[in-house]
């Protein structure tokens, strides 16, 4: 039987981290919100790791600031070869 699991979007996730800086009993603040504190530890380590782009949503990957910056380049340089692949094709002079 396949399980159900719980998400959280990521307003809940980042008020969550922020209460857990706030606060000093992490566990006792888990069970106030209904996470395990492993899950509040994690989404903490996220957060420091990742900061706002800690939580992108399903098949979303988490980047930094630099690696969305490069990821986008790259996604942009691609769609110049292809455009650039297209024009010689139908002979177009560059």
């Amino acid at each position: 039987m396949k399980e159900n699991r719980k998400t959280y979007d990521r307003i809940f996730k980042e008020e969550a981290v922020q209460l857990s800086y706030e606060r000093d009993n992490i566990p006792q603040l888990a069970k106030e919100l209904g996470v395990s504190s492993a899950l509040l530890y994690k989404w903490r380590q996220d957060y420091q790791e990742f900061g706002t782009g800690s939580f992108p949503g399903k098949s979303n990957l988490k980047l930094s600031p630099e690696q969305e910056k490069i990821h986008e380049l790259e996604k942009k340089l691609k769609e110049a070869e292809l455009e650039r692949d297209i024009l010689k094709k139908e002979g177009t002079p560059l």
